[in-house]
């Protein structure tokens, strides 16, 4: 090897040598700082649905971000979240004014009242009936309920509503600072002002004021005002059987107070007796004395303070009813007042509608006849776009609340029958079992003699009794085979009784209801059907009349047409037209129905449709008629309310039994005299 060789291995050993450590070798450099992995989901090297299940690392990490986070966003909202200075305006109430449809003030009501009361005050057996009832827990929970919130949060995903769970804390929270929106914020907001109120008040101070402040029904406020207004006593002075009811209105007084419906007496009733097991349950009333009360302390008829009396407050109940429940409005908001009710009643038909009916009052004598006694006059007119136009509801609101006018407690009788000839025109009949169905028009001639066994496919209909059912005519008159347009003009009823066979009696069912009668109102499916065994209010019968007027087109009756508060307008939920029947089946109803219109004994060339309606047991006798501006149904008949809601007989009234089919007609007749003019 030569030393040239030599000399260049030797410095190439060299270099290589040096190489080493000085980073001239390539070397992989570390980075400063390690990136944030992503997370490893969907998971590799998992094929199929197993790619799609986390990690328990991916599932804790998870959880624990979202507590962290969930934490963070409470706290931050707790430490911002302060307690109002101003309370809902309960010491501001104003009047609530309802207006006539020209625009001119008909009534002016302002009844709702508060007092405050110290909570020594109220004996202990008192508040312990509405801790019992509504949040036994209040002394031991810290303002709201991990129970309460959850069956809240879990109502809220699950159907909206966002109701329930709320402690007394929570509840007063909502009622003297918060609205009744049912908002998930809202909710949140109430729960930590509950927090926040519990850690800065006594648990005595939040129960005397929640006990001082809730609303229990007939312009109520506060314990003190409801014992007055339900029992006319000082709140010393309740017992716990009455402390008892009480506390079962914080749940609504709509749905509890036995003055506003009488089904409410029946759900009281299992409040109260709840409540007071619940006492005893959390040892705060003994057993003996639970023994002691058995028997419901029934509450006092409410007294309104209002200058709605007479007929006008059978008015301004419709109205409040209506606007509430178009409005969307709370009973409690409503009871705040400032509202402006513009209804349609009509000033000159209601005075019209009162006078005729006084006037048949007249031809009654209750102290020397029996028949003349109990006897109640119910009248509405609706206009056929659905506006109320008057009403008769009885002889005074301030001493008869009940409300005659819309109070389905009597059968419609013969009445009804238009609305089976109606429902044959709509869709025909099919005589025989799965025949198809055939054509039935105003010539369609059916049998009209009286006694006519009503028919089925099978054969004659016979009722439970084991009796043939027949048809029976006003009476007793045979009509022979005769056409459904001369049977409906001369008021023939076996013919539609068969006729509501043939048609359906769910076809007849759905075109009534279609026409405006309510479902609740609706008899039993039977041949009676056809014959009127459903029980509609005046204001529906006159309303469901007004469809033929309006040619097929129906409109819920309504009584208010825009309600304001404080100026600012309410939205209302309306009524809309919707199509009923054709327009030819209407039109025949009025036609069939048609006649001059005798006014003081002489027959004018105005043409009015009219039906009169008698029942099979003679409890009711009704007479609705009807032209292009308005339908008018009236309605006699005899009940004594404080013992039933039964029909009395009419046989006898006014004097003889030709008489007793007389005062409808009468009332209708003078009424329409006077608003036709």
């Amino acid at each position: 090897m030569t030393q040239l060789n030599v000399f260049g291995r030797t410095l190439r050993a060299a270099r290589a040598l040096s190489a080493r450590g000085t980073g001239r070798r390539k070397q992989r450099k570390r980075p400063l700082a390690r990136l944030a992995r992503r997370p490893d989901y969907p998971r590799a090297g998992r094929s199929g649905w197993r790619r799609w299940v986390p990690s328990w690392r991916l599932v804790l990490g998870s959880a624990l971000m979202f507590t962290a986070t969930l934490a963070t966003v409470v706290g931050i909202a707790y430490a911002r979240t302060e307690i109002p200075d101003d309370l809902n305006a309960f010491a501001t109430q104003q009047d609530t004014v309802y207006y006539w449809a020209d625009g001119t003030p008909m009534a002016r009501t302002g009844w709702v009242s508060r007092q405050e009361m110290p909570l020594s005050k109220i004996p202990e057996h008192v508040r312990w009936a509405v801790l019992a009832a509504e949040n036994a827990d209040f002394y031991s929970d810290h303002g709201i309920s991990t129970q309460g919130i959850t069956r809240a949060l879990w109502r809220t995903v699950g159907d909206g509503d966002t109701q329930g769970g709320s402690t007394i804390t929570q509840q007063y929270v909502k009622n003297v600072y918060l609205t009744q929106d049912q908002s998930f914020s809202r909710k949140f907001t109430e729960m930590l002002l509950a927090v926040k109120l519990d850690r800065q008040l006594s648990k005595d101070k939040i129960l005397q004021e929640y006990l001082n402040t809730s609303w229990f029904g007939r312009g109520t406020y506060g314990l003190q005002r409801a014992s007055q207004a339900y029992y006319g006593k000082e709140v010393t002075q309740l017992n716990a059987s009455e402390g008892a009811f009480l506390a079962s209105l914080l749940k609504g007084a709509s749905l509890y107070d036995p003055a506003v419906n009488p089904r409410n007496r029946e759900r009281a009733v299992a409040r109260w007796s709840w409540t007071l097991d619940r006492m005893v349950e959390i040892g705060r009333l003994s057993k003996a004395e639970r023994a002691r009360y058995t028997t419901f302390p029934d509450p006092k008829p409410p007294h309104r303070s209002s200058d709605a009396g007479g007929q006008d407050g059978y008015l301004v109940q419709l109205a409040e009813s209506y606007a509430k429940r178009a409005g969307h409005i709370s009973d409690a908001r409503f009871d705040l007042g400032g509202y402006q009710i513009y209804t349609t009643f009509e000033k000159p038909r209601m005075t019209a509608l009162t006078r005729s009916v006084r006037d048949a009052r007249r031809e009654l004598d209750p102290k020397q006849r029996k028949a003349d006694r109990f006897v109640r006059f119910g009248a509405a007119s609706v206009a056929p776009d659905g506006r109320i136009l008057a009403v008769y509801g009885g002889p005074d609101f301030e001493r008869q609340a009940f409300n005659e006018s819309n109070a389905g407690t009597v059968p419609a009788g013969s009445a009804f029958t238009p609305f089976v000839y109606a429902a044959g025109l709509q869709h025909g009949v099919a005589k025989l079992r799965d025949a198809p169905r055939t054509t039935v028009v105003p010539s369609t001639v059916y049998d009209g003699d009286d006694g006519t066994p009503v028919m089925t496919p099978e054969g004659p209909y016979w009722d439970r009794s084991g009796k043939m059912v027949k048809g029976e005519n006003d009476g007793d008159v045979s009509y022979g085979d005769i056409s459904l347009h001369s049977a409906m003009t001369k008021s023939a009823n076996a013919p539609f009784l068969q006729l509501g066979m043939d048609t359906g009696l769910k076809l007849v069912r759905s075109t009534a209801e279609a026409s405006g009668l309510l479902p609740s109102s609706f008899g039993p499916p039977v041949p009676a059907f056809a014959m009127g065994n459903s029980t509609p209010s005046a204001i529906r019968m006159a309303d469901a009349y007004g469809t033929f007027a309006a040619h097929g087109v129906h409109m819920d009756p309504y009584s208010v047409r825009k309600v304001t508060r404080n100026g600012e307008p309410v939205r209302l939920d309306l009524p809309r037209p919707r199509r009923a029947m054709r327009s030819d089946v209407a039109d025949e109803i009025t036609s069939a129905l048609s006649r001059p219109f005798v006014s003081n004994g002489t027959a004018s060339a105005t043409r009015l449709a009219v039906k009169a309606g008698t029942t099979e047991d003679d409890t009711a006798r009704w007479y609705v008629g009807y032209g292009p501006a308005a339908s008018t149904a009236v309605v006699v008949y005899r009940m004594d309310l404080t013992k039933s809601l039964a029909p009395l007989p009419l046989k006898g009234l006014a004097g003889t039994p030709e008489n007793d089919g007389k005062l409808p007609v009468s009332i209708w007749k003078s009424y329409t005299e006077a608003t036709t003019k």
